[in-house]
Parts: C-alpha cells; sequence; structure tokens
C-alpha cells in the first residue's frame, strides 16, 4: 500500500472514531419517555423541548403519543406498566387513575420535601385530584372543568339552576335545545357525580371505601336527569351524546344551552365567529336552590413511572414540564386550564380564557369523581345505570344504583 494510501486510511479511522465516540455520547444521555395523550397543538412538545434543553444534556424527553380515547390512553400503560416495562418514564396520567396506578405500585410517590414545594400556588382541587391515602403520586399539570354556555342574544341573564333552565329552554320552543353529555360513557359518569355533589351527595366515603350514595341527593339528581332527558328541551340524540356532539350541534345556532369543557370556546371562534360573539358563560347550573353547583375536575398529572430506568432524573424532567412556563404554554397554545392559580390572572392566559375568574372560582369548588382503585369499575356501574336517562326512575333507581356500586366496590359482575 502506497504512503497515501496509508495516511488516508489512518485519517479516515480517525475520524470513524470521532464520529463513533460522538454517538456514544449522545446516546449516553438518557431518553426519558414521556406517554400522554396525543395533544395536537404541540404545546406538549414545546415543553417536552424546553425541559430537555434546559437539562443541559442530563436528560433528553421524548413523547410517546397515546389514542385521544381515554380509556383507550388506560388500556395501553396498564398493559405496559403490568408487565414492568422500563420504557415508560413519565406518565400523563387522567386525574381518575392517581388511586388505581398507586395501589398498583405502578408510579412512584413524591418525596415529602418535594411535593411541598410542588404543591405550593397550585389549585387544592388540582392538588387532591393527584393525592391518594394522604401522599402525592403525580405532579398536577393541567386541569378543567365544565361551564354553562348560553346564547346571550336569546337569554339576558343565564339560568342559576337546573330547573329554571330546562323552563327557559321549553319556553324558547325550537332554539331551546340543551347540549349535555348523555351516552353511555365516562362523560355520562361526569354529569351524575357533578348533579350528585350539587345536590350535598357523593358516591363513596373515600377514607373506608365503601359506599354513601345518600337518597336525597341521589333522588335530587336523578330527577334532574329524568326531566331533561324527557323534555321538549333535550337533544334529539342526547342518548348518544358526547362532549365533541355538543360542541357541534351548539355551534349549528339552533341550540341556546351547552354544559361542556372550555375548548368549545376557541372551537366556536375559529368554526363560527359569528356565532361566537353571541356566546356567554356562567357557573354551572345548581341543583339545590342556594347551594352552589359542583362540578368535576379533569385534567393530565405527570406520575413517574415505578419501573422508569431514570426515576430521580423523571422526577426532575416532571418538575419542569408542570412549570409556570409550560403551564402558561399549555394554555394558550393549547387552551388546557393550569393547575396555577396565578396564571388565572396572567394577561395571555386571560386572552385565551376571557372567562379566567369563573373558572378558576369554578375549579376551586371542583369535585373529585370517586377516588378508588377500583374507579373503572365504578364507572361502569355508574353510566350502565345510568342509561338511558330517560327511562330513569328516582324513587327505584336510587336503590339500584346503590346495589350496583356496592357490587362495583366488590368486583363482582356489572354487566
Amino acid at each position: 500500500m502506497s504512503k497515501a494510501r496509508v495516511t488516508t486510511a489512518v485519517l479516515l479511522g480517525a475520524a470513524f472514531c470521532v464520529l463513533a465516540a460522538c454517538n456514544e455520547q449522545v446516546e449516553k444521555i438518557p431518553r426519558l419517555h414521556w406517554y400522554v395523550f396525543d395533544e395536537q397543538s404541540g404545546a406538549f412538545r414545546q415543553a417536552a423541548e424546553h425541559c430537555s434543553q434546559a437539562s443541559q444534556g442530563r436528560y433528553q424527553i421524548q413523547l410517546t403519543p397515546l389514542p385521544t380515547d381515554a380509556d383507550q390512553q388506560r388500556e395501553q400503560l396498564v398493559r405496559r406498566l403490568a408487565a414492568g416495562d422500563p420504557d415508560i418514564d413519565l406518565v400523563g396520567m387522567d386525574v381518575i387513575w392517581t388511586a388505581e396506578f398507586a395501589e398498583a405500585g405502578w408510579v412512584l410517590p413524591w418525596q415529602q420535601q418535594h411535593a411541598r414545594s410542588l404543591k405550593q400556588g397550585r389549585l387544592a382541587s388540582a392538588i387532591e385530584s393527584a393525592t391518594y391515602k394522604n401522599r402525592l403520586w403525580a405532579a398536577p399539570f393541567t386541569t378543567n372543568t365544565q361551564l354553562l354556555w348560553y346564547r346571550t342574544d336569546r337569554i339576558e341573564t343565564p339560568p342559576a339552576s337546573w330547573q329554571e333552565m330546562i323552563d327557559m329552554a321549553e319556553r324558547l320552543g325550537e332554539h331551546g335545545t340543551i347540549q349535555a353529555q348523555g351516552e353511555r360513557y365516562e362523560g355520562l359518569t361526569v354529569f351524575f357525580v357533578s348533579l350528585l355533589a350539587s345536590a350535598g351527595g357523593s358516591v363513596l366515603d373515600v377514607d373506608k371505601q365503601t359506599v354513601l350514595l345518600e337518597q336525597q341527593p341521589v333522588r335530587q339528581a336523578l330527577a334532574v336527569m329524568q326531566r331533561l332527558a324527557n323534555s321538549a328541551a333535550a337533544a334529539p340524540n342526547l342518548a348518544t351524546a358526547r362532549e365533541d356532539h355538543a360542541r357541534l350541534a351548539f355551534e349549528t345556532g339552533r341550540s341556546s344551552f351547552m354544559v361542556n369543557y372550555t375548548y368549545v370556546w376557541p372551537s366556536a371562534q375559529a368554526n363560527v365567529p359569528g356565532l361566537a360573539k353571541h356566546i356567554g358563560w356562567a357557573r354551572w347550573p345548581a341543583v339545590v336552590a342556594g347551594l352552589p353547583s359542583r362540578v368535576t375536575i379533569g385534567g393530565i398529572n405527570i406520575g413517574i413511572a415505578a419501573y422508569s430506568r431514570y426515576p430521580d432524573l423523571a422526577f426532575e424532567a416532571a418538575s419542569c414540564i408542570v412549570s409556570e412556563p409550560n403551564q402558561r404554554r399549555a394554555a394558550t397554545i393549547g387552551g388546557l386550564p393550569p393547575t396555577l392559580a396565578a396564571l388565572y390572572d396572567d394577561q395571555q392566559v386571560r386572552q385565551t380564557f376571557p372567562f379566567a375568574d369563573l373558572l378558576r372560582e369554578t375549579l376551586r369548588d371542583a369535585v373529585q369523581r370517586p377516588q378508588s382503585p377500583l374507579y373503572a369499575d365504578i364507572s361502569q356501574a355508574l353510566c350502565h345505570s345510568l342509561h338511558p336517562m330517560n327511562g330513569l326512575d328516582p324513587d327505584r333507581d336510587a336503590a339500584r344504583l346503590r346495589k350496583a356500586v356496592t357490587r362495583a366496590l366488590l368486583s363482582e359482575g356489572l354487566l
């Protein structure tokens, strides 16, 4: 071999070694996989990029999108976590999974000193959604709850109660339709739990994990559901309606009332700006006169997977993800309300949510869905017992509902 060829070979070999060393160094940066629903605005992706850069090479966050449907998200996560999959580091947890995932040992608890820091300035209801047996199991990230949306060009003053709203809607005739969620799924459970809490009742004694379902509040909640479903103001598709069905129907202009989440506001502004000018908002209607409504809380918390290869880095990354800049980003870009109370006074957030004061007030009074490791069974028992709403009988079904939830707590057959 000529001297020139030997020199070239040596140089190429040296370059290869340098490249290999660089690649090896890149591979040494821990990659944290964040499993979370497929958020479309890019806010979660930007949060992951922001925290990766802020770590200065300590870790890299990679998003792994889950399905949009919450039941499908849970199914995928449960299969992986139950199998001890070490690929999951950060878990985008629906607020209703806290007790189940904690009890199963699928997520790690936050140490007391870090938990105290994480709780500072956050809405109490959001903290409660991430708490089980007095321990914090996830970092509160985004939250949400329902408001009452109505047509300001048809209604001068929004109704204070469900009975008042149904009366008002019936008087409005063909344009008085009330959009709500009545399909046999989680949304129906949310509807009932909100009505029950607004009547002063609850499904469970969380500490004892026993059924409450106090008779009077249950009957009052069922009476509202029965009257709505059998009213001329009920949407024709109420028995099959979900949140998005309600949103789309309201955007046609043929409805005057809707109970739904805050995403309907930016949707109306984008899709029907002319109609959006006539959309007002108010607190979710009361069930009992003089007793303020209490509506169920939603949202996403960040849990640390128990089988993560890098739990310490995952805790660090979760703290970054739920920090103020990323909550502002999720609110203003993604339309996802923050769990930090002070952000409701932030001008950028208030431009996104002109109803920020009402939303914060509602979230402060928000109620949790039954916090139980068996929540999935409880929810199924509730929505199966409550569907269809037009067939409900408050006296008969109060006892039937109690029996169904009792069976769910005993892990007995539901179907």
